[in-house]
């Protein structure tokens, strides 16, 4: 009776009457109205409750239980994160230091403006000049296709300030006649370069290692005097962190010691772009080599990537941070995928289909990736521009191509993560997940 009490408290009625023999009997018939559970129901079994009207609504419906299931967990979401961020922020960060060093690296050829640049073929980058004869400017300007052709000077030296202290210093030397290749003055006139001994120098981040010189301020050159006629700025200063000085190529030549030539290049203006071949060739019948602005700057970014242990080391911190990021990710997010593999399996119970199931985990991945993505680079910005106020000289740069890399190895993170999600929850069954 204790039994049958507890059946009919549940929903169920008694009823009673007597058999043949006059003796009593009861028996039970079921209730149709029977009274609500109002005991409160566990939170995963509202959680399956809810799916089947999430999935019902399509693709938009998978993709908010997708989202529901990633952030539930804040913790695990957080990691998901901060694993994703960091890897972004040292391949960025890493990248962008070899962009801004390559781009110190050219900073001559590229505040020059030089179309094409004529050198001779064992040269390697622009600090590395080797002095070329006189009659090959005197052949190039006689080449067809050329407009006009100068001589330029690149060298360096040894200054003296007038506090007794000494500096080394790169030397430019324009063509006497055009000056062609010389910077914007943001104080003075160009024409004082002319005056005895009158250099220009670059107002950069180097400017203070020569005690901040202004217009009149003289310094000794190989013990010849100079004399600061004007203030220039360039887009981009140089590699090695030493100050530059523009002068007269004769002025140049004449205080920096030199060998038996005196020309480092000869710099050309075509007459057009398809004279650029022509004289290209004509320059290689000389025996030297005849580039352009990017070829030149391919060529020295091709130097220090692969003739230094620069590109080494940075190849090597670009994939030490990609490892750091895929492991972080990958290990996360397959654990999140095992805590929740009893979510899946109701999904799957209920009709969700294995490509359903699949566009979840792609979403969950591609969300987390993207978010990291963006706080990574959010990141690394700061903290470049933090450290370029504390050191004007901080050689990074965030370029579209250290962007895009760091883009193409988020979503291989993301793949790998998802792949091997996608393996586990694709295996589960169903009633292995109620049974348990």
């Amino acid at each position: 009776m204790i039994l049958l009490g507890a059946w009919v408290s549940k929903g169920h009625s008694s009823a009673g009457g007597r058999d043949a023999s006059g003796r009593s009997r009861t028996f039970c018939v079921e209730d149709p109205h029977p009274a609500k559970d109002l005991r409160p129901a566990p939170d995963r079994t509202r959680f399956f409750a809810g799916l089947r009207f999430e999935v019902g609504w399509g693709v938009f419906g998978i993709l908010k239980v997708a989202y529901k299931l990633l952030v539930n967990d804040k913790g695990k979401f957080v990691a998901l994160l901060m694993g994703v961020t960091f890897a972004v922020f040292l391949m960025i960060q890493v990248t962008s230091m070899f962009a801004g060093m390559m781009m110190k690296a050219s900073a001559t050829v590229a505040n020059t403006g030089a179309r094409m640049w004529v050198m001779d073929r064992a040269v390697n980058n622009v600090a590395s000049s080797i002095p070329m004869p006189d009659y090959v400017l005197d052949a190039v300007r006689s080449m067809p296709g050329v407009r006009y052709a100068v001589p330029f000077f690149s060298g360096g030296g040894l200054a003296r300030l007038r506090n007794g202290s000494y500096q080394a210093v790169t030397v430019i030397g324009l063509d006497d006649t055009s000056l062609y290749g010389r910077p914007r003055l943001i104080q003075g006139h160009i024409e004082d370069i002319y005056a005895e001994n009158g250099f220009i120098v670059v107002a950069d981040e180097e400017l203070p290692k020569l005690g901040n010189p202004t217009i009149g301020s003289e310094f000794e050159i190989n013990d010849n005097r100079g004399v600061i006629v004007g203030v220039a700025k360039v887009a981009a200063s140089g590699l090695f962190g030493i100050p530059t000085l523009y002068t007269t190529l004769s002025r140049a030549v004449q205080y920096i010691p030199s060998m038996r030539y005196t020309t480092s290049y000869v710099l050309v203006e075509p007459a057009s772009a398809a004279a650029i071949p022509r004289i290209k060739e004509a320059v290689a019948r000389l025996g030297y080599d005849a580039l352009t602005e990017q070829e030149f700057i391919a060529r020295i970014t091709y130097f220090y990537k692969y003739r230094t242990g620069m590109g080494m080391n940075i190849l090597i911190m670009t994939a030490i941070s990609f490892i750091v990021g895929l492991s972080i990710s990958g290990q996360t997010f397959y654990t999140f995928t095992l805590e929740n593999l009893d979510r899946f399996g109701a999904l799957k119970a209920i009709g969700a289909k294995r490509a359903e199931l699949v566009a979840m985990i792609l979403f969950q991945a591609g969300l987390t990736a993207l978010a990291g993505y963006g706080l990574g680079v959010g990141l690394c910005a700061f903290l470049i521009a933090l450290a370029k106020l504390r050191m004007p000289d901080y050689a990074s740069v965030i370029t579209f191509g250290n962007l895009g890399l760091a883009f193409g190895m988020v979503l291989v993170i993301a793949a790998i993560s998802s792949y091997i999600a996608v393996r586990k929850v694709l295996k589960i069954e169903p009633f292995e997940i109620f049974r348990s």
